[in-house]
């Protein structure tokens, strides 16, 4: 009987022995919660550690301290005996978890948030702890969860720790950040920022990736990528910031460092907000290069090629004319086009500032500015069919090419551009991104550079009239050219109503078909007036075009297509590649739209040939596409994460997991095929 209460001590000592260094279980289908400490028993005085850990199932997240764009932290209220004090959550480093547009921070799978418990001297029996915690956890929707737990740990000489919970306790501590060792230095100005880390010890060899986790919400944006530029003893982070987000004299949080074996760790860190954004932000002259080249090649995208018509019958009129008329009528064509890229520059950057989520190309991602520029297109060929005429500066697009007047040089400029917005030129999508995350004064003069760059070959005469005398003298041939220019102005249209069919479906079209008759009966009764028909052909011109007018309205409030420009092919989403890629599947992913001709013109001549299908095949590769013709904010945000203000973007992401490589914006079979065997 002696040995009684020395065995029952010792039963007392082992885990699971009626002390239980694991709480009751709260569960749901989504998480198992639990109140943990790392001893079975404590000694007066000593400092334990407890934690709520948290089993989630597959699929939902729960989130740190900062939970990013969306969610909430855990918390934690523990009651203590009298003496006893708690400190703050340790917070393991974070993942990033992309919700579509939104960027949160938070854990998957298991998770242990540990806080310290110092047990007062005076402690005797049992030290009960008691918790009421509070946890968020999402995946497709988000569900609040709380749960209540007890803990009673005996009170020994000396505590005793847990072996089974050891592990996860050590996990938890090499999982939260240290102090960072290194410099740190911040800036932010406009859109951009950087982050940059300074110290002996870094290595650009043994740095694999790096992510920032703010400690605020607003100063960053969360879901844009943060593109790494290491050295030896230095990197850097480029960050994005959202419009009019404040400027701290301090960041801090906390980045966390992949090596070349895949090693994590995070360090805190507090950079001083000053000086020039370091990284990968383009200098101003090398933007306006930029633009000003992929201006110039703009000219030779499809999109431009039914204003080449009134480009053509321009020229020829000049033939022979004076060179102070030929400077004149370039100087009116290139103020045209660099109107209407500025007026293009100064919507985008007043949409931008109410919250609207506007790029290149976003006028085409509404139905009614669809229609519109098809009948605008159709009026233009009637005019060249010799339908009609129209005169002054009321002719605006239609009339252009059968006027010499400096009216008909700079609205024909502004058809241009407007035109020409569905196609992306090589440089334009750097040049264009860069341009939106500056000031205003920066995007406007980027949009100028664009404007110049594609009135170049037109105001070259301005600069060199003498050119004008090499063309061919005005004759009769100049009718029949004008009436065969017509029919690329009747193919825009037709072009434009397949796009709209895309965007509205059949409800849609047949509004389109019905003010092209419209159109058409305006011409007819224009023309009609114009050999004499009197007022009233003029009349029935004008109550025609006001009813072609009176349906855009209707186009507006059309339902959309069932389905986009890609029906057939997988539709992007981010678990989605996520999933292939874990796998083991390479993902090539196509953001495009119905009105891209770009898009198009690389999907038939380069993506859908036999040779990439191919390889494709050969490397098991998964396609999906985003369909961005009806705007879709989704697809919109992952452009913005890319630094693209438009479609196209094609990305290659590699097998296993990884940052994808993207691929310019005009395709070869060369380029598909290089950067398939650079991602092996």
């Amino acid at each position: 009987m002696r040995r009684l209460p020395a065995l029952l001590l010792l039963l007392l000592l082992l885990p699971g022995a009626g002390w239980a260094a694991e709480s009751a279980a709260q569960r749901s289908p989504r998480a198992e919660a639990t109140l943990v400490a790392d001893r079975v028993a404590v000694a007066p005085g000593e400092s334990v550690r407890l934690g709520l850990r948290l089993k989630l199932a597959p699929g939902w997240h729960t989130y740190w301290r900062h939970a990013g764009d969306a969610g909430a932290a855990p918390e934690i209220a523990l009651t203590l005996p009298e003496g006893a004090t708690a400190g703050g959550i340790a917070w393991p480093a974070p993942r990033r978890i992309p919700t579509g547009p939104l960027m949160s921070f938070g854990y998957e799978g298991e998770v242990l948030l540990p806080l310290p418990v110092t047990v007062p001297a005076n402690a005797n029996g049992r030290f009960t702890v008691e918790a009421e915690a509070s946890w968020l956890v999402c995946a497709e929707l988000c569900i609040p969860e709380e749960g209540r737990f007890r803990l009673d740990l005996p009170v020994t000489d000396r505590g005793r720790a847990d072996p089974a919970l050891a592990p996860l306790f050590a996990a938890a501590e090499a999982a939260v950040p240290r102090p960072s060792p290194w410099v740190a230095r911040a800036a932010l100005e406009g859109r951009r920022g950087s982050l940059t880390l300074s110290g002996e010890s870094l290595s650009a060899a043994a740095l694999r990736e790096a992510e920032f986790f703010p400690d605020e919400a607003g100063l960053i944006e969360n879901a844009a990528p943060q593109r790494l530029a290491a050295r030896d003893g230095a990197l850097t982070l480029g960050l994005a910031r959202p419009e009019g987000a404040a400027l701290p004299q301090r960041l801090t949080g906390v980045v966390a460092l992949v090596d070349a074996a895949g090693v994590r760790s995070a360090y805190e860190v507090t950079a001083p907000v000053g000086g020039a954004v370091e990284g990968e932000a383009l200098p101003l002259w090398q933007v306006l290069g930029s633009a000003l080249l992929g201006g110039l090649l703009l000219n030779l995208m499809p999109c431009v090629f039914p204003i080449l018509a009134m480009k053509a019958m321009a020229l020829a009129r000049l033939s022979g004319a004076a060179r102070r008329e030929v400077r004149t009528h370039a100087a009116s064509y290139t103020a045209g086009v660099l109107a209407c890229f500025l007026g293009l520059a100064g919507l985008l950057i007043g949409l931008r500032a109410a919250g609207v989520a506007a790029g290149w190309g976003f006028q085409f991602t509404a139905p009614a500015f669809v229609a519109g520029l098809a009948w605008l297109m159709l009026a233009v060929g009637l005019n060249l069919s010799g339908v009609y005429a129209l005169g002054g500066p009321a002719g605006a697009g239609a009339g252009l090419a059968a006027r010499s007047g400096h009216a008909g040089s700079f609205f024909t400029g502004a058809l241009a551009v407007l035109v020409a917005t569905p196609c992306t030129a090589p440089f334009m999508a750097a040049a264009v991104g860069a341009a939106l995350a500056m000031p205003p004064a920066g995007t406007l003069l980027v949009f100028a550079a664009l404007g110049l760059g594609l009135a170049a070959p037109y105001a070259l005469l301005g600069l060199f009239p003498g050119l004008a005398g090499r063309l061919p003298r005005p004759g009769g041939w100049m009718e029949a050219l004008r009436q065969g220019l017509a029919f690329p102005m009747y193919g825009a249209a037709a072009w434009l109503a397949w796009v709209l069919a895309q965007q509205s479906g059949p409800d849609g079209l047949l509004l389109l078909l019905g003010g092209a008759v419209l159109i058409g009966f305006a011409a007819w009764a224009l023309g009609l007036a114009q050999r004499g028909g009197g007022r009233i052909g003029r009349v029935l011109a004008g109550a025609a075009a006001i009813g072609a007018l009176a349906l855009l309205p209707g186009l507006a409030a059309a339902p959309p297509a069932a389905a986009g420009t890609e029906a057939r092919a997988e539709a992007w989403s981010a678990a989605r590649v996520a999933a292939l890629q874990a796998e083991g599947r390479p993902v090539f992913v196509n953001l495009t739209a119905a009105w891209c001709i770009t898009c198009k013109v690389n999907e038939r001549l380069v993506l859908q040939s036999g040779t990439v299908r191919a390889a494709f095949a050969g490397r098991n590769l998964a396609t999906l596409t985003g369909d961005w013709t009806q705007g879709d904010p989704v697809i919109g945000a992952l452009l913005r994460d890319h630094g693209r203000e438009g479609v196209p973007l094609y990305l290659l992401y590699p097998a296993g997991g990884g940052a994808p490589q993207v691929l310019p914006q005009v395709l070869t079979e060369g380029i598909v095929l290089r950067a398939l065997a650079e991602a092996g």
